[in-house]
């Protein structure tokens, strides 16, 4: 008996690992594109072999023309694929900032709202490709190595689980497996757009560096995001463990972080001032604090965000809560000399 199709055995095989390994139910998230179709026509599947439950959402977004109708027909899809229960959630995208920015907050908080509802993890359609274009992404703007290390299999934040079991699939791939199953497929405008960085990025950027190096360029950005991924893990395990090792109570050894490798003496400062309670903490912030450890001259109060501070007393950092300012000179009451006629 003949097998599936190569590109739709590729989407099974990519989901089926992940879908065993837990009995979680599992919300694919489509917007109607092929990668997002792809992945719920294979987690459709597999899941009735594996025994999981698998749902299907899709977001509008209020931002084209005709969203809502296209929106019902993609939910319409998924009903024909036998996911259950299948969502439609319409979001206000706010208006400050880039509009791609404000559509994917609106879009995961409400993957997010909807997957706590169900107490399902959330599938994402994201190959390699789109990995490629995040490791750039990083790279261009001077993220950090943690956004040069790209997008994780699976992870956990807020409580939300999201899983993206297509990060080794290209996204010609996904396009084949849909074409191959008689799956409609909507492409959306934005994708193709020049005004957007990451269009850019996938419609001339990546070409051009596939011409200029010979081929193959998408699948090392992907395998560097993995190998500096698994160096960063191992990394932060370790300043964890230094952490523990050289905290207080609220307050932190110097003399002992300052003998640590900077990359690990950071990871440990950045650890200790999140722990402390102070809010995004940035490079600017982290190299302040740093100072009062390899560049002690007996500087004072380092500020940081939510008012706080930190300071060197004693061979100890601490940190000091939101300083309470008193009235200004000018503003004072008047002493009693100053108050006589």
């Amino acid at each position: 008996m003949a097998g599936p199709p190569r590109a739709v055995a590729v989407l099974r095989t990519a989901v089926r690992p992940g879908l065993r390994a837990s009995d979680r139910p599992v919300l694919a998230a489509c917007s109607g594109g092929a990668d997002s179709v792809a992945l719920a026509a294979a987690l459709a599947f597999e899941a009735r072999h594996a025994g999981v439950r698998a749902g299907g959402i899709t977001v509008d977004h209020g931002l084209q023309p005709g969203s809502a109708e296209r929106a019902e027909r993609t939910a319409q899809l998924l009903r024909g694929l036998g996911l259950d229960p299948v969502l439609v959630r319409r979001v206000a995208v706010a208006a400050g900032g880039g509009p791609e920015g404000a559509a994917r907050t609106a879009r995961y908080e409400a993957l997010a709202a909807a997957a706590a509802q169900l107490g399902a993890r959330v599938a994402l359609g994201h190959t390699l490709d789109d990995q490629a274009e995040t490791v750039l992404l990083g790279l261009g703007r001077g993220s950090g190595p943690r956004s040069v290390a790209g997008m994780v299999p699976e992870r956990t934040a807020d409580g939300t689980t999201w899983w993206r079991p297509l990060l080794g699939v290209r996204r010609a791939t996904t396009r084949e497996a849909c074409a191959d199953q008689g799956l409609p497929v909507w492409d959306d405008p934005w994708n193709a757009d020049p005004a957007y960085t990451r269009a850019r990025l996938r419609g001339e950027v990546l070409p051009l560096l596939e011409d200029v190096l010979g081929g193959g360029v998408a699948p090392a950005l992907a395998r560097t995001a993995d190998l500096l991924r698994e160096d960063l893990d191992a990394l932060d395990e370790l300043a964890a463990a230094e952490l523990a090792r050289l905290a207080g109570a609220d307050e932190l050894a110097a003399r002992e972080l300052g003998a640590l490798p900077a990359a690990l003496r950071r990871r440990v400062l950045r650890g200790w001032l999140r722990a402390a309670g102070v809010p995004d903490v940035q490079a600017v912030h982290l190299r302040a604090v740093e100072a009062l450890v390899t560049g002690w001259r007996g500087q004072g109060r380092v500020d940081l965000p939510g008012g706080a501070g930190a300071l060197r007393t004693s061979g100890r950092l601490v940190v000091s809560p939101p300083e309470t300012r008193g009235p200004r000179p000018e503003d004072a009451p008047p002493t009693r000399e100053e108050s006589r006629p």
